[in-house]
C-alpha cells in the first residue's frame, strides 16, 4: 500500500528519508505527522531512525543502501557513523565511501540484488557498492539522465523509470534488473522518482500531491496492492490490467511531454 504524506511542507519525502527492507531513515526536525505515518506502516517489521548526514537532514539524498548495507558520504561525522553502526540491525554493514559524488542516493539507485550507478563514478566506489552491497553492479543512464538515484526507483519487484525513458531503453534495464518496470511520475508529473517517494517490498511512501493515477501505477508496477482492496477490482469483480492503468498514466502526462 502506498501512503501519502509530507515533511513538514515539502513533498520531496525522498530527499528527507530513506526506506529498504532492513531499516528506515529520517532526517531529523520534521513534524511528527511524518514520523507517526513511517512508524505505522513500519515499526512492527523493521526500525525507524532519525539521522542526519554532515550536519544535515537531507539524509534520502546522501546514503543509499539495502538489506545488506548502507553507504554514507565521506563528509560524514563519526558520531554520525557510530550513531547508524549502533541503531542499524546488526547484519547491516555501514561503510562511509570516499566518491566525489557526495549525493550518493542521486547517482546510485539499488534493489537488493542490482544496482545502477551513474557512468562517471569512481571504480574504487564501484567495487565498494558491490561488496557492501551484494549487488551486482551496472554503469547506465535513465531517460538520457545520469542522475539514476533520482530518475530510477525499483524495488525486488518492480520499478519505476523517467517519464521520458524509451520502450527499447526500458526493456534493456529491465533485462538488467530482472524485475517489471513502467515509465511514471509522482508529486502530480514530476519525473524525480528518488526524490518523491520511498518504497521497499511491502510498502511505499509519497508525496501530497500525488494523484490517484500515480499511486494506482506505483502500487500496480511495486506490487502493494492488499488482498482485500477492491480499488483496483472491475465492474466483473476482476482486477484491472497493469497495463490499463499504465495508458491511464500516460494519457495523464500528455501536457507535461508535449
Amino acid at each position: 500500500m502506498a501512503t501519502r504524506c509530507s515533511f513538514e511542507n515539502s513533498n520531496e519525502i525522498g530527499v528527507f528519508s530513506a526506506l529498504t527492507n532492513s531499516y528506515c531513515l529520517a532526517g531529523i526536525g520534521g513534524s511528527e505527522n511524518f514520523y507517526s505515518d513511517l512508524e505505522a506502516e513500519l515499526r512492527d517489521h523493521i526500525p525507524v531512525l532519525h539521522a542526519t548526514i554532515s550536519g544535515c537532514r537531507f539524509v534520502g539524498r546522501t546514503t543509499v543502501g539495502n538489506v545488506r548495507g548502507l553507504l554514507i558520504p565521506n563528509t560524514a561525522t563519526d558520531q554520525e557513523l557510530q550513531h547508524l553502526r549502533n541503531s542499524l540491525p546488526d547484519q547491516v554493514v555501514v561503510q562511509r565511501i570516499e566518491e566525489r559524488f557526495s549525493a550518493l542516493g542521486n547517482v546510485i539507485s539499488t534493489n537488493d540484488h542490482v544496482a545502477l550507478i551513474h557512468p562517471d563514478t569512481d571504480r574504487e566506489t564501484e567495487e565498494i557498492i558491490s561488496d557492501v552491497l551484494g549487488v551486482e553492479v551496472f554503469r547506465q543512464t535513465v531517460g538520457g539522465q545520469a542522475l539514476v538515484g533520482s530518475y530510477a526507483k525499483f524495488t525486488n519487484q518492480g520499478g519505476m523509470v523517467h517519464p521520458r525513458t524509451t520502450i527499447q531503453d526500458m526493456e534493456e534495464l529491465s533485462s538488467l534488473l530482472q524485475v517489471p518496470l513502467v515509465a511514471g511520475t509522482v508529486n502530480r508529473g514530476s519525473d524525480v522518482l528518488g526524490g518523491g517517494m520511498i518504497v521497499n517490498d511491502w510498502c511505499a511512501f509519497c508525496g501530497l500531491d500525488t494523484t490517484g493515477t500515480e499511486i494506482s501505477v506505483l502500487e500496480s508496477i511495486f506490487k502493494l496492492q492488499r488482498r482485500n482492496n477492491n480499488s483496483m477490482m472491475g465492474a466483473a469483480g476482476t482486477s484491472a490490467e497493469p497495463m490499463d492503468i499504465v495508458m491511464d498514466m500516460r494519457s495523464s502526462l500528455i501536457d507535461q511531454l508535449s
